[in-house]
């Protein structure tokens, strides 16, 4: 008979610094808190400009409001990115995931 091993399900703080959000058409890669990637869902690479990169994170806003809320955005909520130049609104959020290291290691680089 074998070994059976549970794993207790973490309960600490969050510890993991990269988010990939989709939305309908588009997913923003974010590493602590700032966009470093921006890719749409029809195509294989990332797009080389976009107004979100580089823009921090600054909350999310709920479907049908334009008040932005603190914390982490959730399912149906609209990611809020802003800069000292101006803020971006997304259509809602329909997944949340954590992308592969094999992902991580393609993001595009600041030359």
């Amino acid at each position: 008979m074998p070994l059976m091993i549970q794993r207790a399900r973490y309960e600490g703080p969050e510890r993991r610094v990269h988010h990939v959000y989709v939305t309908r058409n588009t997913e923003y890669h974010v590493r602590k808190g700032v966009c470093v990637a921006v890719k749409q869902r029809s195509q294989a690479g990332f797009l080389p400009e976009h107004g979100a990169l580089h823009m921090r994170l600054d909350g999310h806003v709920k479907v049908g409001t334009y008040l932005p809320l603190a914390g982490a955005p959730k399912l149906g909520t609209r990611l809020y990115f802003a800069n000292d130049e101006g803020d971006i609104l997304t259509s809602p959020v329909v997944a949340i995931v954590r992308p592969s290291k094999a992902v991580v290691a393609t993001y595009p680089t600041d030359k």
